[in-house]
């Protein structure tokens, strides 16, 4: 999670500030990724997805994420547990959870829905109050700047 932390404090500058790593099997780093929606004016330009979308290139086993463990700093929204589920991603470990669009059991649970195709192992709260910490800072300072 300190990896995340530190790949989520690279985000540009307007982005939410998060950041998720992919490692494979072995623990190896296979690719990061930050939010980006801001910076690309893209929805779909999560930290997960990023990520995901890099080890896919480098995994070597077409699209599929199998034995690899994605670490990001906020509990994933719906899109994002689509997309972990979709590329087979073994397990989840997140930091903060996010009672608004957290989708890993916060708001809904995607990831472990019945009938779920695919179902990770999940794990939250990881360095829960770092991560959070991360972002009461970015949305206090939205705050602070517009007064």
């Amino acid at each position: 999670m300190r990896r995340a932390l530190e790949v989520a404090r690279t985000t540009p500058a307007g982005d939410i500030p998060v950041g998720a790593v992919l490692y494979d099997a072995s623990g190896n780093e296979l690719a990061t990724g930050v939010n980006r929606r801001e910076q690309l004016n893209d929805p779909t330009a999560h930290a997960e997805v990023e990520a995901i979308r890099q080890a896919v290139r480098a995994h070597g086993d077409g699209w599929r994420l199998e034995g690899c463990e994605l670490v990001v700093t906020l509990e994933p929204c719906a899109m994002c547990a689509g997309a972990i589920q979709a590329s087979r991603v073994s397990s989840v470990v997140f930091g903060a959870f996010e009672p608004k669009t957290g989708a890993c059991g916060s708001l809904v649970d995607v990831l472990r829905a019945p009938g779920a195709l695919h179902v990770p192992e999940v794990r939250g709260g990881v360095l829960e109050e770092e991560c959070a910490e991360l972002l009461t800072s970015f949305f206090g300072g939205l705050r602070g700047s517009s007064e």
